[in-house]
């Protein structure tokens, strides 16, 4: 998951998790007991959740949809309620980009429904994140804050213990990274910029696409405020952070946020017309 991690979905990453899915399913064919094959199962849905999530992270969401149909499949044949959790979570984040956001939210109160929440209330509070999110982005404003506040209550009560290795992203600073996004969408523009100072201060270094797109977020929250030679200053970074790297699709969509923003707010400053010359010579 080390690509996932600095660089994001990559079809590098995708070929690998399918090829572990196939290998998983091919040892199927051998005799094996009822609690192997459920585990195979639950092997293979992970992987073809990583390849999934790779392909929603690079906006390729056709195939995204497959993939995260496939897992489903899966993680029931395994009966294994966190690659269950995990799939309905990819599901409300694909809803979000293809533009439904009713579904967006009927898929993280399925992701909140599944078995694993109610024994591990870190899950519970990811599966509440992702509903602020959509109750946000369909402007709902008191049923985001609500989601939120379950969120941080479940995190709250969650304790360390070993979790899958997809899920090492969640924590304090992944919801304070949310809450900016929520409370962006709902024009707290003020709470969603010391929300991602929050989210910076945490997010472990390593896991430097999240560190991009938490500064993204801290500059749309700017702007929002009209600080726009302080926003742009602050999404320069992202380049920074991504020297080397290629941008991920979502990071790239985020960045083409703060761009329109930009443009509508300033259309005529000097910044806005900089800004337009990156985007066409860099990253578009």
């Amino acid at each position: 998951m080390a690509l996932d991690d600095t660089q994001g979905g990559h079809e590098d990453l995708e070929r690998a998790a399918l090829a572990g899915a196939a290998e998983a399913l091919a040892k199927q064919k051998l005799a094996a007991t009822q609690r192997i094959r459920k585990r195979l199962y639950a092997v293979a849905a992970d992987y073809t959740a990583t390849a999934a999530w790779s392909a929603l992270d690079a906006r390729r969401c056709n195939q995204a949809r497959m993939l995260l149909g496939q897992a489903h499949y899966l993680a029931g044949m395994a009966q294994d309620s966190v690659v269950e959790l995990r799939v309905w979570n990819s599901f409300a984040m694909l809803a979000h980009q293809r533009g439904q956001y009713g579904e967006a939210v009927d898929s993280a109160q399925a992701a909140q429904a599944a078995t694993i929440t109610r024994r591990d209330p870190f899950f519970a509070s990811l599966a509440h994140a992702r509903t602020a999110v959509g109750h946000s982005t369909l402007g709902d404003r008191q049923s985001a804050l609500r989601s939120l506040g379950c969120a941080q209550e479940a995190l709250d009560k969650a304790q360390p213990r070993p979790r899958p290795s997809w899920v090492t992203f969640y924590g304090p600073a992944e919801l304070a990274a949310i809450t900016s996004i929520v409370r962006d969408r709902i024009g707290d523009f003020a709470e969603a910029e010391a929300a991602s100072h929050r989210a910076l201060s945490g997010i472990p270094t390593p896991f430097l696409r999240n560190r991009a797109m938490a500064t993204a977020r801290l500059a749309l929250a700017q702007l929002h405020q009209r600080d726009i030679e302080q926003a742009c200053a602050t999404a320069s970074t992202v380049f920074q952070l991504m020297a080397g790297h290629s941008l991920c699709g979502r990071l790239r969509s985020l960045l083409c946020d703060f761009y329109r923003d930009l443009t509508t707010l300033v259309p005529e400053a000097r910044v806005a017309r900089e800004w337009e010359d990156r985007y066409r010579s860099e990253w578009s």
